[in-house]
Protein backbone atom coordinates (compact mmCIF):
# COMPACT_ATOMS: atom_id res chain seq x y z
CA UNK A 1 0.00 0.00 0.00
CA UNK A 2 0.98 3.79 -0.89
CA UNK A 3 2.47 5.53 1.78
CA UNK A 4 0.00 8.72 1.73
CA UNK A 5 2.33 11.36 3.86
CA UNK A 6 5.05 10.17 0.85
CA UNK A 7 2.53 11.29 -1.93
CA UNK A 8 3.07 14.63 -3.39
CA UNK A 9 1.68 17.15 -6.01
CA UNK A 10 3.96 18.33 -7.98
CA UNK A 11 2.93 21.99 -9.78
CA UNK A 12 3.66 23.60 -12.72
CA UNK A 13 3.51 27.12 -13.41
CA UNK A 14 2.74 29.04 -16.19
CA UNK A 15 5.77 28.71 -19.34
CA UNK A 16 6.64 25.71 -16.62
CA UNK A 17 7.08 21.41 -16.93
CA UNK A 18 7.59 18.80 -14.77
CA UNK A 19 7.78 14.98 -14.91
CA UNK A 20 6.67 12.40 -12.16
CA UNK A 21 7.05 8.83 -11.31
CA UNK A 22 4.51 7.25 -8.95
CA UNK A 23 3.11 7.81 -6.86
CA UNK A 24 2.93 11.17 -7.11
CA UNK A 25 0.29 13.18 -9.44
CA UNK A 26 1.03 16.46 -11.40
CA UNK A 27 -1.02 20.04 -11.89
CA UNK A 28 -1.41 22.88 -13.38
CA UNK A 29 -3.81 25.18 -13.05
CA UNK A 30 -4.62 28.83 -15.21
CA UNK A 31 -5.46 26.78 -18.14
CA UNK A 32 -7.13 29.77 -20.75
CA UNK A 33 -6.29 29.41 -23.74
CA UNK A 34 -3.05 27.98 -22.71
CA UNK A 35 -2.50 24.22 -23.23
CA UNK A 36 -1.95 21.30 -20.17
CA UNK A 37 0.14 18.98 -22.29
CA UNK A 38 0.51 15.47 -20.46
CA UNK A 39 2.75 12.56 -21.89
CA UNK A 40 2.83 9.33 -20.36
CA UNK A 41 4.44 6.06 -20.65
CA UNK A 42 2.24 3.64 -18.83
CA UNK A 43 4.37 0.87 -18.50
CA UNK A 44 7.32 2.43 -17.23
CA UNK A 45 5.29 4.53 -14.98
CA UNK A 46 6.34 8.33 -16.01
CA UNK A 47 4.20 11.13 -17.31
CA UNK A 48 5.75 14.98 -17.75
CA UNK A 49 3.55 17.79 -17.92
CA UNK A 50 3.83 21.84 -20.08
CA UNK A 51 2.13 24.13 -19.55
CA UNK A 52 2.44 25.51 -23.18
CA UNK A 53 1.22 29.47 -23.76
CA UNK A 54 1.82 30.35 -27.20
CA UNK A 55 2.25 28.37 -30.39
CA UNK A 56 5.42 29.40 -31.69
CA UNK A 57 9.02 29.89 -30.62
CA UNK A 58 8.92 32.62 -33.70
CA UNK A 59 7.14 34.62 -31.71
CA UNK A 60 9.81 35.28 -28.97
CA UNK A 61 11.75 38.56 -28.47
CA UNK A 62 15.70 38.25 -29.19
CA UNK A 63 17.55 36.39 -26.29
CA UNK A 64 17.02 33.18 -24.34
CA UNK A 65 13.67 31.43 -24.68
CA UNK A 66 12.03 29.18 -22.46
CA UNK A 67 11.19 26.23 -23.77
CA UNK A 68 8.20 25.52 -22.12
CA UNK A 69 6.11 28.81 -23.39
CA UNK A 70 6.10 27.00 -26.92
CA UNK A 71 4.12 23.99 -28.40
CA UNK A 72 6.67 24.04 -30.56
CA UNK A 73 9.89 23.70 -28.35
CA UNK A 74 8.27 21.96 -25.46
CA UNK A 75 6.76 19.10 -26.90
CA UNK A 76 10.11 18.10 -28.09
CA UNK A 77 11.51 19.09 -24.50
CA UNK A 78 9.35 17.20 -22.49
CA UNK A 79 9.57 14.17 -24.66
CA UNK A 80 13.65 14.46 -24.07
CA UNK A 81 13.05 14.48 -20.74
CA UNK A 82 11.04 11.64 -20.48
CA UNK A 83 13.01 9.48 -22.69
CA UNK A 84 16.06 10.49 -20.59
CA UNK A 85 14.30 9.07 -17.84
CA UNK A 86 13.76 5.65 -19.45
CA UNK A 87 10.30 6.59 -21.21
CA UNK A 88 9.73 4.59 -24.95
CA UNK A 89 8.86 6.82 -27.44
CA UNK A 90 6.78 3.77 -29.40
CA UNK A 91 4.81 3.45 -26.05
CA UNK A 92 4.38 7.41 -25.71
CA UNK A 93 0.64 8.36 -25.01
CA UNK A 94 -0.47 12.42 -25.22
CA UNK A 95 -3.47 14.10 -23.32
CA UNK A 96 -4.25 17.20 -23.67
CA UNK A 97 -6.64 20.06 -22.30
CA UNK A 98 -7.08 23.87 -22.45
CA UNK A 99 -6.98 26.04 -25.76
CA UNK A 100 -9.90 27.94 -24.90
CA UNK A 101 -11.13 31.06 -26.62
CA UNK A 102 -11.42 33.37 -23.53
CA UNK A 103 -12.04 36.44 -25.05
CA UNK A 104 -14.52 37.21 -28.66
CA UNK A 105 -13.00 39.77 -30.56
CA UNK A 106 -15.05 41.58 -33.23
CA UNK A 107 -12.07 41.40 -35.48
CA UNK A 108 -12.00 37.83 -35.35
CA UNK A 109 -8.27 37.74 -36.82
CA UNK A 110 -6.20 34.51 -36.77
CA UNK A 111 -3.70 36.06 -34.48
CA UNK A 112 -6.58 36.46 -31.21
CA UNK A 113 -7.49 32.86 -31.73
CA UNK A 114 -4.26 32.07 -29.53
CA UNK A 115 -6.29 29.15 -27.60
CA UNK A 116 -6.96 27.02 -30.83
CA UNK A 117 -4.04 28.05 -32.86
CA UNK A 118 -1.82 26.55 -29.25
CA UNK A 119 -3.87 23.21 -29.84
CA UNK A 120 -3.28 23.18 -32.97
CA UNK A 121 0.46 23.79 -32.53
CA UNK A 122 0.58 21.21 -29.89
CA UNK A 123 -1.26 18.51 -32.15
CA UNK A 124 0.84 19.35 -34.85
CA UNK A 125 4.09 18.55 -33.22
CA UNK A 126 3.08 15.51 -31.09
CA UNK A 127 2.18 13.94 -34.88
CA UNK A 128 5.35 15.08 -35.93
CA UNK A 129 6.85 12.88 -33.00
CA UNK A 130 4.39 9.96 -34.27
CA UNK A 131 2.83 10.50 -30.08
CA UNK A 132 -0.78 9.60 -30.03
CA UNK A 133 -3.49 11.83 -28.52
CA UNK A 134 -5.64 9.49 -26.59
CA UNK A 135 -7.62 11.82 -25.12
CA UNK A 136 -8.92 15.78 -24.77
CA UNK A 137 -10.72 18.21 -23.42
CA UNK A 138 -10.09 21.38 -25.53
CA UNK A 139 -11.96 24.50 -26.43
CA UNK A 140 -14.78 26.69 -25.03
CA UNK A 141 -14.17 29.53 -22.81
CA UNK A 142 -13.57 28.14 -19.89
CA UNK A 143 -10.72 27.87 -17.66
CA UNK A 144 -9.45 24.72 -16.22
CA UNK A 145 -7.00 22.95 -13.86
CA UNK A 146 -6.06 19.63 -14.36
CA UNK A 147 -3.94 17.07 -12.28
CA UNK A 148 -2.78 13.50 -13.58
CA UNK A 149 -2.46 10.36 -11.82
CA UNK A 150 0.16 7.78 -13.05
CA UNK A 151 -1.58 5.03 -11.08
CA UNK A 152 -4.91 5.23 -13.28
CA UNK A 153 -3.49 7.59 -15.98
CA UNK A 154 -6.58 9.49 -15.88
CA UNK A 155 -6.54 13.40 -16.58
CA UNK A 156 -8.81 15.03 -14.01
CA UNK A 157 -10.08 18.28 -15.00
CA UNK A 158 -11.60 20.75 -13.51
CA UNK A 159 -13.52 23.81 -15.96
CA UNK A 160 -14.65 26.89 -14.72
CA UNK A 161 -18.15 26.86 -13.75
CA UNK A 162 -18.70 23.17 -15.31
CA UNK A 163 -17.46 20.90 -12.84
CA UNK A 164 -14.88 18.09 -12.84
CA UNK A 165 -14.95 14.96 -15.59
CA UNK A 166 -11.81 12.72 -15.94
CA UNK A 167 -10.39 11.95 -19.54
Amino acid sequence: MTDLLHVKVVKVGIADMNIIKPPHSIRTSGLGSCVGLVIYDEKKGIAGLAHVMLPDSSLAKSGQINVAKFADTAVKELVHLLVKEGARMPFLKAKLAGGAQMFQFASGGDLMRIGPRNVDAVKKELLDLRIQVVAEDVGGNSGRTIEFKLNDCLLNIRTVNKGTKSI
